[in-house]
């Protein structure tokens, strides 16, 4: 917990499919080791780049996946003494969400990020009231999850009680526009509870800006002090350098280059100009090209790329060669025993 308030580079870690549609251990394994080796600080489990239909029946994977990571995690501070940070996604009504985090604590896990996703006939109070109940159970992170893939406006007086309730430490900021993003931040700076509460971007529309930037509230201030983010799924190693270079304060013009760059490959890895449809199947597509992967599928078999998607992600891969690290992924296949 100490090191979910002092900021952490997190990764939302992708599902891991073979070529037969089945979930891939040794896949999903490997991809946990890699994203260590890059430096990341921990994983978010089970959230929206790991695909939300590991819940259904059909399928029967969110056990499995939290099992698996948590174990991947434990093995690696056994092996190194550094301490990680494990986050589960919890979705759905108060008593899924709570069962969700009842698992993830029998795995380790030391916070549930908690989405509002698919509850757009709920009141802002219940929502606040679901909070309450999960973090009886975990602490908890709050999700401003942007409307293009579930999320809702939700009001600045809700951020204001989210922030006060007891049990809540942080919130991922998602929602992919500027003005809904000072207004999280705004009622973080102003609660009672301001240094209990870590802001993490989740904005991987503005990434390196949400993290060089200080904001300033009637002299009190606050700022994002780490990512949980899809776009950090896939070339992670120059991500985990930009992220350090940011939390150092570096500010130059080239910094503000690099994020436009950033946003760039962000816009052709997560198909915006589709509205987001292809999100996941582009990180999916980038991992695969690597080796990582063993399939780009996902389980639900009408989620793929979209039409130019592919041709996009090459333009930025080939664009923006220093924001890549095929290299890196090459050098640590390679110590895998793979390629």
């Amino acid at each position: 917990m100490a090191k979910l308030s002092e900021g952490a580079f997190l990764p939302a870690m992708p599902l891991a499919l073979g070529p037969d549609g089945r979930f891939d251990e040794a896949a999903q394994r490997r991809l946990i080791r890699y994203y260590l080796a890059a430096g990341a600080d921990g994983l978010a489990v089970a959230v929206h780049t790991t695909q939300f239909e590991i819940r259904k029946p059909e399928y029967n994977l969110l056990r499995p996946v939290l099992a698996l990571a948590a174990d991947e995690l434990a093995q690696y501070e056994k092996r190194t003494g550094k301490v990680t940070v494990k986050i589960a996604g919890a979705c759905g009504p108060i008593e899924q969400a709570v069962a969700e985090a009842e698992l993830a604590k029998t795995h380790g896990y030391d916070a549930v990020l908690l989405s509002p996703g698919g509850l757009a006939d709920k009141t802002e109070a219940y929502l606040l009231e679901r909070t309450a109940a999960v973090a009886k159970v975990l602490p908890v992170m709050g999700f401003y999850l942007q409307t293009a893939v579930g999320g809702r406006r939700l009001s600045f007086e809700y951020w204001q009680k989210l922030c006060d309730t007891e049990g809540v430490v942080g919130i991922k900021c998602a929602s992919f526009d500027r003005y809904t993003t000072t207004e999280v931040v705004r009622a973080a700076a102003l609660s009672g509870r301001a240094e209990q509460i870590a802001l993490y971007t989740g904005n991987d529309d503005h990434i390196l800006l949400d993290l060089l930037t200080t904001y300033r509230f009637e002299g009190r201030e606050k700022r994002f002090v780490g990512g949980l983010l899809g776009h950090w799924a896939v070339w992670t190693k120059p991500a985990v350098e930009l992220y350090q270079r940011a939390r150092a304060g570096e500010l130059s013009p080239e910094m503000l280059t690099l994020a436009a760059q950033v946003t760039d490959m962000n816009a052709a890895l997560f198909d915006a100009a589709h509205n987001f449809a292809g999100c996941i199947a582009g990180v999916n597509w980038v991992l695969y090209r690597q080796g990582l992967l063993a399939s780009p599928l996902c389980l639900n078999p009408s989620e793929t790329l979209s039409l130019g998607q592919a041709e996009e992600i090459e333009r930025v891969r080939a664009w923006y060669p220093h924001l890549t690290d095929d290299d890196f992924v090459a050098d640590f296949l390679a110590g895998e025993g793979i390629g």
